[in-house]
């Protein structure tokens, strides 16, 4: 399979990719989110909307980073597994309502924001947010353009 497009060599989109994966690297790197916890997210949001580049790469990724085989394959089935703590599963949640924001008048249900703001403080409730915001919007680009899935290796975009 070929992408459509290559978003890696137009210069448009190598300038505006630069400064769009900038900010996130804000909000990987300095915010107090655990990786792990980031990683589970950012898969979770992917595999929703079949974007199997960056499931391919947040599986990886969590991988690399230590997180087990067995959670990193429980996200799809978060909700039944015993593996994530009340923490991780409000972020899952969270990400879901976030990513299914079309799917549901009114947003992101205000019991759902409530139960995150349980576990995460403020600053930790804007990276998750824009972490959200961050992955939507690239698999949205993946998906449009059918970037393949498979070859990531971990570390490759850092």
């Amino acid at each position: 399979m070929e992408a459509r497009l290559n978003i890696f060599t137009s210069p448009l989109a190598t300038k505006s990719m630069k400064y769009f994966t900038s900010a996130a690297r804000v909000i990987i790197k300095d915010s107090t989110l655990p990786t792990s916890l980031q990683d589970l997210v950012m898969l979770r949001a992917s595999q929703i909307n079949g974007c199997g580049f960056c499931t391919d790469m947040h599986t990886k990724d969590a991988a690399h980073a230590g997180e087990s085989p067995v959670r990193v394959n429980l996200v799809a089935a978060w909700r039944e597994a015993t593996v994530f703590t009340d923490a991780e599963r409000a972020a899952l949640e969270l990400a879901e309502q976030g990513t299914r924001i079309a799917d549901a008048a009114g947003g992101v249900p205000d019991e759902i924001w409530a139960n995150a703001a349980k576990h995460y403080d403020e600053e930790q409730l804007s990276a998750l947010v824009l972490l959200i915001a961050f992955i939507n919007a690239t698999n949205r680009m993946n998906v449009i353009v059918q970037q393949p899935a498979g070859d990531y290796q971990p570390g490759q975009f850092a």
